[in-house]
């Protein structure tokens, strides 16, 4: 199994508003990924409600295995969501494991 854990910002010109609306289109867009892509264990989209994070938006995420990943990077649902992640987010983290 392997986890695979982003983390965003929000670009800083949008509101608090447009960015709750981001977020809640990030999770509309990327966890039905789920259901969609062979070897996706689990997928959620978590926002950042306390003050003490220092990044607004995260894609916790399990797969079956390395090569599950590797077709979920580059799968044309995922390819998509990706353009909308990207359109609203800065400053990506990200961690395998």
């Amino acid at each position: 199994m392997v986890k695979h854990i982003v983390l965003w910002n929000f670009i800083e010109t949008m509101s608090a508003d447009e960015k709750k609306e981001a977020g809640l289109k990030m999770k509309s867009v990327l966890e039905p990924l789920k259901d969609v892509i062979p070897g996706v264990i689990s997928l959620k989209v978590v926002l950042n409600e306390l003050d003490s994070s220092n990044r607004d938006i995260a894609l916790i995420a399990e797969y079956e295995s390395v090569e599950a990943l590797n077709n979920y990077t580059v799968h044309p649902a995922h390819v998509e969501a990706g353009k909308f992640v990207r359109s609203v987010t800065c400053n990506r983290a990200c961690l395998d494991f």
